[in-house]
């Protein structure tokens, strides 16, 4: 495990606030600052006692800092990186928790100075909720934490690796653009999925709408907490992560066409064939411990 003199993290909602009280509890820094836009976010981080100094100028809360965690939306990558590029201390280490990589990596690599260290990352964890007071301390333990090294020195990232593993993660190194592909997949097209069947429920009339509501089943009610996520995080994803995700899509529209011809042909062993295999999928993820229950 390592561990860095000064932190910085910008941007405190559920992944920053939960970074932050792993930080503290692990002793993964001697010394925490903590900065976000959001005045009111910021007093609510002073509130619940998240960091050593609050720090409302960004610029500022890097001046000091052996590690930078930008964890904002991947959408303001770009001007949170040029802001506090020339505040950056020699030898800096940034890295972001953004769950898009190319994306990332081309807007925030142009304005790290060439004094500064840029390794981009991904906490593959998080819930529904958002907001300093959503984060909590197990966050991140036995989940996936990916980090694309993007050419960085082999001694920063190992110690960067060495860090993230103290939040409890599993650490590993993946190529940027495999990620990307991966995400869509895994998280993103859900996350798309789950919008679509919410707003279609929103969509129908009245009294329809109002029983869909009364019954929901389980597994509508798993939609509606995927589809309660932070919808500027999630537009902004969708927005970088664009090529990638439209791949996907095309394959779960072909996917879907072809069930949807099983169906209308009642050709049940079409059916059952996909859903003996997908049950399958589903053991899998529980054997690799990423399962909650």
């Amino acid at each position: 495990m390592s561990h860095y003199s000064t932190v910085t993290i910008i941007g405190l909602g559920l992944i920053g606030s939960s970074l932050a009280r792993i930080i503290k509890s692990a002793g993964l820094a001697e010394r925490l600052i903590l900065t976000d836009k959001n005045p009111d976010v910021l007093a609510k981080a002073r509130t619940l006692g998240l960091g050593d100094h609050i720090e409302q100028d960004a610029s500022r809360a890097v001046e000091q800092a052996d590690l930078v965690v930008m964890a904002v939306p991947v959408g303001a990558m770009a001007a949170v990186t040029a802001q506090i590029a020339s505040a950056l201390k020699d030898g800096a280490v940034i890295t972001d928790t953004g769950s898009t990589k190319v994306s990332v990596i081309n807007d925030m690599a142009p304005h790290v100075p060439p004094h500064a260290v840029f390794i981009p990352s991904h906490p593959i964890a998080g819930t529904e909720y958002s907001g300093p007071e959503a984060g909590f301390e197990s966050l991140f333990k036995d989940r996936y934490w990916i980090v694309t090294p993007n050419d960085a020195p082999a001694a920063d990232v190992d110690r960067l690796m060495g860090f993230l593993r103290g939040t409890g993660a599993i650490v590993e190194s993946m190529d940027s653009a495999y990620h990307d592909k991966v995400l869509a997949i895994t998280s993103h097209l859900p996350h798309l999925i789950a919008y679509t069947i919410v707003g279609t429920a929103f969509d129908l009339e009245q009294d329809l709408q109002n029983d869909v509501i009364r019954f929901s089943a389980s597994g509508f009610r798993d939609f509606t907490r995927i589809a309660s996520s932070d919808p500027i995080m999630w537009r902004d994803v969708f927005m970088k992560n664009s090529d990638a995700v439209l791949e996907m899509l095309q394959r779960f529209n072909e996917d879907l066409s072809y069930l949807q011809r099983a169906i209308r042909w009642q050709e049940a062993d079409k059916l059952e064939e996909l859903f003996t295999r997908t049950r399958d999928i589903r053991k899998r993820i529980k054997d690799a411990g990423q399962l909650d229950s």
